[in-house]
């Protein structure tokens, strides 16, 4: 056995059955989430526990045992994890200022009163999160669809909103995280763009039928409430810290991409703006807590996936592509983008399509899908998200098989 493959089996640990134990507690954790879906945060800490005692004991961290490995791995994730709190927890404040703008609520005004509706909706969703982060886009899709269905969201379209937004993101370097990650290690913006294909194949499979059980159960409302004003304040703040997120990014990483791994450069784009303008119109505070909540469990599975011993992928092809999509429904995106691109032979653009809308397969499977669950608590039941988003993994498909046809495979150097 070479000295490599003896690294490797010590970094993977005991195995059963051929599969390191670390799989199996996460496993474990994401079969605890789907089953008990009314306590996902304190199931997310407890498989976060488990799995972080497992690697103290048995395994340690990237090769460094003990507490200082578990110190070590928390230096190189910590500015992800900061990004995400602060995103998701921000975000549940620029959607309070967005509502009380009265933006959504002179919508219908703008949409079709009928299926066509909710199919514009989710269209203008897809346009927003080309440039802006998928997480926003979200939010704002599912406040508007709150306004505009009277809060009664079929849960198959609130699936469909955060397939939306990860789709509208895939073909963008601004609108997703793991677009931006392959921006900065040096793949064109143009390699990633043919996402778009396969993107809008899927949205067009899977928004007609959300829109259609949608409108059954509570059609669009075709006519604003009278009386209703724009508050053009929140508008400027809503205006503002978008502003400030799309060119946070671009900035820091065209201008400063040595730095893009150092600091939460976009949460800390979000939280000066919403600071600075609390004087002018202050958000509504008490929805830090329950943001908060949504948030933690969100990091605690990208902790828990990131600690994995994965240290490679399979040989880089169009069917290993498909499978990514498919494993990030239920494990973090970040780390597979990470990985497939230190091993290179990809294509950028599938690669995209894959970790960017396959995490829409389940509600914990994106950042984008435990934002609005924590607007629509009613979101968080895989086997409900499962059952009314079954077009989604169909739409994934399809996007994919339009694009080999149509486009083809064309990997990067390895």
């Amino acid at each position: 056995m070479s000295v490599s493959s003896i690294a490797e089996s010590a970094a993977q640990g005991p195995t059963v059955a051929g599969i390191p134990v670390a799989f199996i507690l996460f496993a474990l954790t994401l079969l605890g989430v789907a089953i008990f879906h009314y306590h996902t945060l304190r199931v997310g800490l407890i498989g976060l526990a488990t799995i972080t005692a497992y690697k103290l004991i048995f395994t340690g961290f990237d090769g460094v045992p003990g507490l200082t490995g578990l110190a070590h791995h928390f230096v190189h994730e910590w500015v992800i994890l900061a990004n995400l709190f602060g995103l998701l927890v921000g975000f549940a404040l620029l959607a309070d200022h967005f509502e009380k703008s009265h933006i959504p609520g002179l919508l219908p005004a703008l949409l079709p009163d009928d299926w066509r509706g909710p199919v514009t909706l989710l269209v203008m969703i897809f346009v927003m999160s080309t440039f802006l982060d998928n997480i926003a886009a979200a939010i704002i899709g599912g406040t508007i669809a709150s306004s505009v269905f009277q809060k009664k969201v079929h849960l198959g379209y609130l699936a469909a909103i955060v397939a939306a937004s990860n789709a509208g993101g895939a073909g963008s370097v601004v609108g997703d995280t793991t677009t931006t990650m392959m921006w900065i290690e040096g793949v064109s913006p143009r390699d990633v763009a043919t996402a778009f294909l396969p993107a809008l194949v899927a949205l067009a499979v899977f928004s007609i039928p959300a829109s259609l059980a949608q409108q059954k159960l509570s059609p669009i409302v075709c006519d604003p409430p009278p009386g209703l004003h724009l508050d053009w304040s929140r508008v400027a703040i809503v205006a503002l810290i978008l502003g400030a997120v799309i060119g946070t990014n671009v900035i820091v990483n065209t201008q400063f991409t040595e730095l893009a791994d150092r600091f939460p450069f976009l949460a800390a784009a979000v939280w000066v703006i919403v600071l600075v303008t609390t004087p002018w119109r202050a958000p509504d505070w008490k929805l830090v807590p329950p943001a908060a909540l949504g948030s933690l469990f969100l990091l605690s599975l990208v902790t828990c996936a990131s600690m994995m011993p994965v240290e490679s992928l399979p040989a880089p092809s169009w069917q290993t592509a498909v499978g990514l999509g498919f494993v990030s429904a239920v494990f973090d995106n970040i780390p597979l983008t990470k990985l497939a691109l230190e091993q290179g032979g990809y294509d950028w653009g599938a690669l995209a399509f894959a970790v960017g809308f396959g995490g829409s397969m389940v509600w914990f499977g994106s950042s984008a899908g435990v934002a609005l669950s924590t607007q629509f608590p009613q979101a968080k039941s895989v086997f409900l998200w499962l059952r009314y988003g079954w077009a989604i993994p169909l739409a994934y498909l399809a996007g994919f098989a339009v694009m080999l046809a149509l486009i083809g495979w064309h990997p990067a150097p390895a």
